[in-house]
């Protein structure tokens, strides 16, 4: 039975390692895929999703407005499509996230999205609160902040390494731009908690 599935992490996570591998598996096994991405990340270049790892693949591309049932739709009718995957799917607007329950929903063809939960400043991202409503199926793809704590937030950045707390929501960048971190250490950053309760 198709479902919705939203895989979620923080920076860093190996979240795009994890959607490849999946694809992966699925072309292991003659199936095919079909891979979409955030249109205006060109980190990787322009329509693909790489992983820090060093692995890759080419992908169609999504943007605010457009309308993914009928994108998923025109897919499907080209051919055999045994899985969708959807990489920095926090930017996803809400509507598009419907757009996908949909398709899985009329078109019988799972569709497994991975993205962000939260922001720096430790909000929802539009896409991710839908994700995180209509979702099937969520799974956490886990990673470490530096003390050995599970990472469950995001700080972003300066050039000389300085801690913004404010800003726009959206800003594309890697290890340069954000640390992952436990809440604890997280909210020590944002300065939201004395660094000397650390030691009590």
């Amino acid at each position: 039975m198709a479902k919705l599935y939203f895989h979620y992490s923080t920076m860093n996570a190996g979240k795009s390692t994890v959607l490849l591998q999946a694809s992966y598996n699925y072309h292991e096994r003659g199936m095919q895929t079909y891979l979409l991405t955030a249109q205006f990340d060109h980190r990787a270049g322009d329509g693909r999703i790489a992983s820090r790892i060093g692995i890759g693949a080419d992908a169609d591309t999504f943007a605010k407005g457009d309308n993914l049932f009928e994108k998923l739709r025109t897919r499907l009718a080209q051919g055999p499509c045994a899985c969708i995957f959807v990489d920095e799917a926090q930017f996803l607007e809400e509507e598009q996230v419907w757009q996908l329950a949909r398709a899985v929903d009329d078109l019988k063809v799972p569709v497994m999205c991975y993205g962000l939960r939260v922001d720096f400043q430790g909000h929802l991202f539009p896409g991710s609160a839908a994700l995180l409503a209509l979702a099937d199926e969520m799974r956490e793809v886990r990673t470490i902040c530096w003390c050995g704590k599970k990472a469950t937030m995001v700080v972003r950045q300066d050039e000389n390494g300085q801690v913004i707390t404010e800003g726009a929501q959206v800003q594309i960048g890697g290890n340069e731009t954000y640390v992952s971190l436990c809440r604890k250490h997280w909210r020590i950053s944002m300065g939201d908690m004395p660094a000397d309760i650390e030691e009590s």
